[in-house]
């Protein structure tokens, strides 16, 4: 066709050209030829379909009012996560076997109190600036944390060095291309180690709206989502990086929320706006973890035993099954 012919775009007298725009039910915009053209009926296209749709909630929205009570309960809309495809791993809270396992593992010493977390953060050699800022932000969210640089020193020698000085944790940071791109979390002395691609990072003075420093007190820390037993392997790792007794005077809290297996970090402080009203303020850093392995024992390249690894084209056969 050409250039201004058609339903609705003709020049000249008529109605207005939003209401002139009427699609027959089998118009398919990719039989438009003309790039502009096609663009153009695309987004007119788009705008009915969020008019029609604005006008059908109306709707249903008139129709539950005026049958009050007696309406209908809404339907809960489908979405990923409350389809997802039932896992054979999930934790049982009152399940003997996980209890008996929890009191038994790597961990154990740490929630039964009998050491105090000291972690070691440390980065991939020659660091840059972005990446020496993450790790001194993140120093200051995780207490009793040092940051030391590695100037080529390999990690099988760094970890026996952090046993002999009681350090309970190691984090690396890895990056490329002056970016933030990997972390790696060994438990010590005796693992496990869980290597994480990580995305997303924004530093303090990135993040719009954030409040002041973070101060010394100990946060609380939040864990959603990690239920099945590998997640809930992940969530005791995180859960070993903070003191028992969070300081609820700091009005702090880090939050690790998985979504579809990927692991959201946010650090926030409350504001108590009245005895009713709680806002919050994003502290920072910010950064989005995604689990590639978890290994057994401290970190091992050549022959460490896997636990588990991430295999993209075995285990992501399905959008609706997630590991953690």
């Amino acid at each position: 066709a050409a250039p201004g012919s058609g339903p609705g775009l003709g020049h000249g007298s008529g109605p207005p050209a939003t209401e002139r725009v009427l699609f027959p039910p089998t118009f398919s915009v990719s039989e438009i030829k003309n790039k502009q053209r096609r663009h153009f009926m695309f987004l007119r296209w788009k705008q009915q379909q969020r008019k029609e749709k604005l006008a059908l909630k109306k709707k249903r929205r008139k129709e539950r009012e005026a049958l009050g009570d007696k309406a209908p309960p809404k339907a809960i809309p489908k979405t990923i996560e409350n389809q997802r495809v039932y896992d054979e791993t999930t934790v049982d809270p009152n399940d003997e076997e996980v209890a008996f396992d929890e009191a038994t593992d790597e961990f154990a010493p740490y929630f039964n109190r009998q050491t105090v977390p000291k972690i070691l953060i440390t980065t991939s050699d020659r660091p840059r600036g972005r990446t020496v800022r993450f790790c001194e932000q993140l120093a200051t969210v995780i207490p009793n944390s040092h940051v030391y640089y590695r100037r080529g020193l390999a990690l099988k020698r760094i970890i026996p060095q952090c046993i002999a000085r009681d350090f309970t944790d190691l984090i690396v940071i890895n990056e490329d291309r002056k970016i933030p791109n990997g972390l790696v979390l060994s438990h010590l002395p005796d693992g496990p180690t869980a290597h994480f691609r990580m995305s997303s990072v924004r530093l303090r003075k990135e993040i719009k709206r954030k409040g002041k420093e973070p101060t010394e007190h100990a946060p609380e820390v939040i864990l959603n989502n990690f239920t099945t037993r590998l997640g809930h392997s992940i969530g005791r790792m995180f859960a070993a990086l903070f003191p028992h007794d969070p300081q609820f005077i700091g009005r702090q809290v880090a939050t690790f929320h998985n979504q579809r297996d990927y692991i959201f970090f946010r650090f926030h402080r409350y504001i108590f706006k009245s005895e009713k009203k709680v806002g919050i303020q994003e502290l920072g850093p910010r950064f989005t973890l995604k689990l590639r392995s978890l290994q057994k024992g401290t970190f091992d390249s050549k022959f460490g035993e896997y636990e588990w690894i991430h295999k993209r084209r075995e285990m992501d056969t399905s959008r609706r099954k997630f590991h953690l």
